[in-house]
């Protein structure tokens, strides 16, 4: 009965005109750059992180969400017309999508992936309702250890999950944390690793990083690249997935949105590792595996439906722990802070029209989405046919003046573009920059968690092993690097990422 109560207060807040349009708006943002190869939503929601200073913080973080889901669904749609995944959780529907397509299924394909998301969407907004509340009950009993314990744990699922590379996802979280140490120490007021700039005593801002390692170097990678326009046909087919494909589709939405449902709430999961886990667990339990890569509906309906849970669950922990699982939930804890929100269990107790307002637009996104993915096909393939060279120099001005808002400093404007030319040496040596926004914005909480428990301790190291629950923490994250470090999980980890990147 409390859970009902708590919905119908998210209905009230949700069915404002004013959230329901930035619902719409991030909905159809995210499908923007889902659709569009080469954008993703980390720089999208970076590069709008200086407009959440303007809005309320429901609407705010309800359109910010909305751009993280949306990409999903959006990013299946060139994938399956013209084999260029939008969105890098839609790489596998690639190959059996556009087979489907080349076979004349065009149309059937973006149907299941539309309606398979629109499934696991909404399945995980209900687990999400459901499970938020005794999970921020449990995190209420967190305690400075705790909280660092499990931000450990936390970082050391992001590197074992991360792609590519285990030792570069290492040295990307360590160089995080450190640039997280810049500024002025929170204790002691002295001001360190400022090099004597005073733009840097207030440390470095999160949001510049992420636009100058996703947004800027983003753009430099897609310029030097020759556009490879694919011939793209406006005619799509019929909508609708006939008996045969409907019965082979089914179970996979099932499967994927149980899948992705649980895989989203891991650290570092998300929808990425989601989509490959539900495809190769698709062609493992099939029958007729030997169909996979020739335009099977389970291969579209099963990714696509284990991205689109997995996006929804992983506001799972930041909403009830207060921690990032991933580099969009990194930047939601920016959206949040920048209004004095902490994230947490406390969430719930002091904003709860946020909460669940926040949750309950998950439900009306996923209905907004499934109308823009589908009658509205005809002009996302109009947008396909747009030169890049055309859409990346708006983004850039755009990406220029949303870092200038946010303190109305040039040196802001400078650091953004370091970051975005280290960002550009980083993507040549493939080091992902997930892990280092992690690092960034876990740092400081880490930080102010690890001394807190010391001055509780008084001083006493061991008070992170003998408190039953931090110990398991930290047991949990010793225990997982070991099992990475197993040949056999490490083989099958290089197979799973490091060829796919």
């Amino acid at each position: 009965m409390e859970l009902f109560d708590h919905l119908m207060l998210g209905l009230s807040v949700a069915f404002t005109p004013e959230n329901l349009m930035y619902a719409f708006l991030g909905c159809l943002l995210g499908t923007l750059i889902g659709v569009l190869p080469g954008i993703g939503p980390v720089p999208t929601i970076a590069m709008l992180l200086p407009i959440t200073y303007v809005l309320p913080p429901t609407a705010g973080l309800i359109m910010l969400a909305g751009i993280y889901y949306g990409a999903q669904y959006g990013g299946s749609t060139t994938a399956i017309l013209v084999a260029l995944p939008g969105e890098t959780s839609a790489v596998v529907t690639v190959i059996d999508g556009h087979q489907m397509a080349r076979n004349g299924r065009a149309g059937a394909a973006l149907a299941i992936a539309a309606l398979g998301s629109f499934f696991a969407g909404c399945v995980a907004t209900v687990l999400l309702a459901a499970f938020a509340p005794p999970l921020a009950e449990v995190a209420f009993k967190f305690g400075p250890a705790e909280y660092f314990s499990l931000m450990v744990l936390g970082l050391v699922g992001a590197v074992v999950l991360a792609s590519g590379s285990l030792p570069k996802a290492i040295a990307m979280i360590i160089l995080g944390l450190l640039l997280g140490m810049v500024g002025t120490d929170v204790n002691s007021g002295v001001a360190r690793f400022d090099f004597g700039i005073p733009e840097l005593q207030d440390g470095i801002d999160f949001a510049i990083v992420a636009m100058g390692v996703f947004g800027f170097a983003e753009i430099m990678t897609n310029l030097e690249q020759k556009e490879n326009r694919v011939d793209i046909t406006d005619k799509v087919g019929t909508l609708y997935p006939n008996k045969q494909e409907f019965k082979e589709a089914w179970p996979a939405v099932v499967r994927g949105t149980a899948l992705g449902s649980a895989l989203g709430i891991l650290p570092g999961g998300g929808a990425v590792l989601s989509s490959f886990a539900s495809y190769t667990l698709e062609k493992k339990i099939s029958k007729n595996p030997e169909r996979f890569g020739k335009g099977h509906p389970a291969g579209v309906a099963g990714p696509e439906s284990a991205n689109n849970a997995a996006a929804q669950t992983s506001f799972i922990p930041l909403l009830t722990l207060g921690i990032p699982g991933n580099a969009v939930m990194a930047l939601m804890v920016g959206a949040m802070t920048i209004h004095n929100i902490q994230p947490g269990p406390q969430v719930m107790s002091s904003h709860p029209e946020l909460f669940w307002g926040l949750i309950v637009s998950m439900w009306i996104g996923n209905l907004m989405l499934l109308v823009l993915n589908l009658p509205l096909i005809g002009i996302w393939i109009k947008l396909l046919k747009v030169p890049y060279r055309i859409l990346f120099p708006a983004i850039l001005v755009f990406c220029t003046i949303g870092v200038y808002s946010l303190n109305y400093n040039v040196f802001d404007i400078f650091l953004t573009a370091i970051f975005g030319l280290i960002g550009y040496v980083w993507s040549k040596l493939r080091c992902e920059g997930a892990p280092l926004l992690l690092g960034l914005v876990l740092g400081p909480m880490m930080e102010e968690n690890f001394r807190r428990a010391l001055l509780l301790a008084r001083g006493d190291y061991l008070t992170f092993a003998t408190r039953p629950l931090s110990a398991s923490l930290l047991v949990a994250a010793v225990l997982l690097v070991i099992i990475v470090a197993l040949p056999s999980i490490r083989k099958k980890r290089e197979e799973t990422f490091v060829e796919e990147g």
